[in-house]
């Protein structure tokens, strides 16, 4: 469940700041770009804080 969350949350990040940088202001792609280096830091390190806040939440795996 919380793989899915994760994904979600993620997914949604980008779909946001993608439609906020076309109506809004271009510096709203520097969130994708944020979201997107975490996603690979946590492919590389095996470590995600978002798994972290879903657990402290009391989200089950």
């Amino acid at each position: 469940m919380k793989n899915r969350i994760i994904r979600a949350i993620a997914g949604t990040f980008v779909l946001l700041s993608i439609v906020l940088s076309i109506y809004v202001n271009q510096n709203w792609l520097w969130f994708t770009a944020f979201v997107g280096a975490n996603l690979l830091q946590s492919a590389i390190t095996k470590w995600c804080l978002m798994e972290d806040i879903l657990t402290k939440l009391g989200v089950k795996d």
